[in-house]
């Protein structure tokens, strides 16, 4: 943190002349053109600066408000089902690894969000806006009570500078706004608690409160991203440049904070490999490598503070070589810094040391030390900077107000224009740059347009296309991809899906035979060289991918819900049952394995578990009507009581109906079980009829047989009942083949 302004030396025992003018108790407002200076209130001195840093943040953030939803926000948001399960919540907190890293703050975030406005991407972006703003006015009340000079004036950069855009615009980083509210409400809280540079006799006078409180605010940052481990860290540098020493006693407080910091870090940097991903050749450095990508970070994220053009989502990888003596540079010129700031301590002030190391403290977790996944594209990124910038911002400010009172009245004026006009610009720049998070397109293709090396942009812009239907223009992007990145497993793995989907199973099996060559060892793919030999009709081969793929990796979902086809197409329900059974668990929201699952529960007599299994896949598609039909049905003809319901399943029976607007034998024969069961028999065998003539007209001969007894059953006044049933032919030949 930035050093405060020097005083004018003054005599031992003397005061100053305003202390010995100003009396102990406030007198009555004189008369006059005095009057006119009434000292403003000090709740507005406090809430006049947070009502300016809240508006110019809102202000510089409304374009934010009309985007959409982008990269990983599917994982975190639009595509989460423990935000809209029953339980989900409770799973957020309780199991780690339920979600793609374990910031339950986060999570229950989007969860009390998507109670609120649903899938709406207006309200999340407000939320982050706010969160940001409230950041930028703890910030502000942090330096105040540090007596750090330009305190506003940092609060104000913080809120504006344009490399906080990708922090704030994009919603999965959410981590980083809310964390570093609590970060900054935790320092603010600790120095109430322990006021740096305060002799230690007056902290017994302080109430242990606040420390409860800080250690409290520390947890829920750590509990949104663990990047707040620097807390400690941050306090002790702090405390020892306003103490002038170090002071012993400091490090008492917080040795808890440092007892946390590491457990979740332990826990974040396990998931960061097992689960995201950040582990292989990718991530295969030395001590020395890793030193090297640290130096020329530090000066990378220093420069896009100062010059903040051009900023991309996707910045250039640049190689890393031990024995380009150029690459020293970067490492030899920071520590040469932090030793000048040390050896200059006494003529400049402590404060920009202070500075250096709290900046190299908080942006140490992104260096290149600990595997971060987005490394495996990039060495930096913007939001890695978010809250590590706070103290180059303090710094920058104290030096510039730091600089005016020596100017005189016409110098303080300047120096506050001086500032305003570079609030605005910063503002200005961050307006502009928002419009690149509108969407996926926009995002992607700006990214390319500022650093065509991004093999990863290329191949997220395809995955967009193949999602809009634009497939030919997928294809050309995935093969750029793969001309960039040769051994890119994912772009590799996408144009062979499309090829495949394609019928172009010759361009398909080359890709996915290289695959295995580029990755012996990935469990994705073996399982999609199963998926293709399983499409080809080589059966054997496809069961001998898939457990291979669960050999490698025993978590991975979609091979045991493929053998879960397999099983229910040669009619295996016990084995079919344990693979989706297995599936579900490791992939709760998977609505395909839920509905599929439901068949083989009632081949094997299990009626009440697979109502619950159609339940839980319309909490992701409910507008399924081929799921709401299905569910309607056992609802209405299970043999067992407790699980039929006359009144819901009419309900869903006719909502299907009414989806697939009345033009599916099937639906329509769900619905006139529903009418049976609740006594309307008439109408339940007119609905049958119908349904037998619409499978007779589309040549499906023993669907419309079917339907038509359950049409004569319904005209005796008899329901549907059903104890155990195999699952309808098509369905198993369609399972058989590789679908649906």
């Amino acid at each position: 943190m930035p050093p405060r302004a020097p005083s004018a030396p003054r005599r031992p025992g003397k005061k100053p002349a305003s202390a010995e003018k100003s009396p102990s108790r406030a007198t009555a407002a004189p008369t006059g053109d005095a009057a006119s200076a009434t000292p403003v209130h000090p709740f507005w001195r406090r809430a006049l600066p947070a009502l300016l840093l809240l508006a110019i943040t809102v202000v510089a953030y409304l374009p934010v408000l009309s985007a959409g939803f982008i990269w990983d926000d599917d994982d975190y948001v639009t595509q989460n089902a423990l935000l809209q399960q029953p339980g989900g919540l409770s799973r957020i907190w309780t199991e780690v690894g339920a979600t793609p890293q374990y910031y339950p703050l986060v999570f229950t975030s989007f969860w009390i969000e998507n109670k609120l406005w649903g899938l709406d991407p207006t309200g999340y972006h407000l939320t982050n806006v706010l969160l940001h703003a409230l950041a930028a006015i703890l910030l502000w009340r942090v330096l105040l009570r540090l007596r750090i000079p330009g305190a506003l004036l940092a609060g104000a950069l913080f809120a504006v500078h344009p490399i906080h855009v990708e922090s704030v615009a994009w919603i999965t980083e959410r981590k980083n706004v809310l964390s570093a509210v609590f970060f900054l409400a935790a320092l603010l809280l600790f120095f109430r608690f322990r006021p740096p540079g305060e002799p230690s006799a007056g902290w017994r006078k302080r109430p242990g409160t606040d420390y409860g409180l800080a250690l409290l605010a520390f947890t829920a940052a750590l509990l949104a991203k663990t990047v707040a481990v620097s807390l400690p860290v941050v306090i002790l540098v702090i405390d020892t440049w306003k103490s002038r020493r170090v002071r012993a006693s400091t490090w008492l407080p917080t040795l808890p904070l440092f007892a946390l910091g590491l457990a979740f870090a332990r826990i974040t940097a396990n998931l960061e490999r097992s689960k995201v991903g950040a582990e292989g050749d990718a991530w295969d450095l030395s001590l020395v490598e890793r030193g090297l990508v640290a130096g020329r970070a530090l000066w990378h994220y220093l420069g896009k503070l100062l010059w903040p053009h051009p900023l991309i989502f996707i910045y250039p990888r640049w190689r890393i070589d031990a024995h380009d003596a150029a690459q020293w540079l970067f490492p030899l010129a920071a520590l040469a810094v932090f030793v000048a700031l040390w050896a200059f301590r006494k003529r400049i002030g402590g404060g920009p040391l202070a500075a250096a190391l709290c900046y190299g403290a908080m942006i140490f977790p992104a260096l290149g030390f600990v595997n971060v996944f987005p490394m495996l594209f990039s060495w930096v990124a913007d939001h890695f900077l978010y809250l590590a910038s706070a103290p180059l911002l303090a710094l920058f400010a104290a030096l510039a107000t730091g600089a005016t009172p020596r100017a005189g009245d016409a110098g303080r004026l300047a120096g506050r224009i001086a500032a305003a006009l570079v609030v605005l610009v910063l503002a200005v720049l961050t307006w502009r740059q928002i419009p690149m998070y509108r969407d996926v397109d926009s995002l992607w293709r700006t990214t390319i347009e500022r650093n065509p090396t991004a093999w990863i942009a290329y191949n997220n812009l395809g995955v967009a296309q193949v999602a809009a239907g634009r497939t030919d223009e997928a294809i050309e992007n995935y093969k750029q991809a793969i001309e960039l990145h040769p051994q890119f497993f994912q772009a590799t793995s996408n144009l062979a899906e499309l090829y495949l989907a394609r019928g172009r199973t010759d361009l398909a099996e080359p890709l996915y035979e290289k695959l295995v060559v580029i990755a012996p060892g990935n469990a994705v793919g073996q399982y999609q060289l199963g998926m293709a030999r399983l499409r080809q009709g080589r059966t054997a081969e496809a069961i001998e991918r898939f457990e291979r793929a669960l050999r490698l990796k025993p978590g991975l979902g979609a091979a045991h819900a493929r053998l879960g086809d397999m099983a229910l197409a040669r009619g295996d329900w016990n084995q079919a049952t344990a693979h989706y059974g297995e599936a579900v668990r490791l992939e709760p929201g998977d609505s395909r394995t839920l509905f599929l699952e439901s068949f083989a529960l009632t081949a094997v007599g299990r009626g009440t578990e697979a109502v619950e299994s159609l339940r839980q896949a319309l909490v992701k598609e409910p507008e399924n009507p081929v799921t709401l039909a299905r569910l309607a049905r056992l609802l209405a003809a299970w043999s067992d009581p407790a699980v039929r319901n006359g009144p819901e399943a009419v309900r869903l029976a006719e909502q299907a109906a009414r989806i697939s607007q009345q033009q599916n034998g099937t639906i329509l024969d769900a619905l006139a079980a529903a009418y049976a069961e609740t006594g309307d028999f008439a109408r339940a065998a007119a609905t049958a009829g119908r349904a037998a003539e619409m499978a007779r007209s589309r040549g499906r001969v023993e669907a419309a047989r079917l339907f038509a007894s359950h049409a004569l059953r319904f005209a005796n006044r008899q329901p549907l009942r059903i104890e155990a049933e195999p699952p309808p032919p098509d369905l198993l030949a369609e399972l058989a083949g590789g679908g649906p």
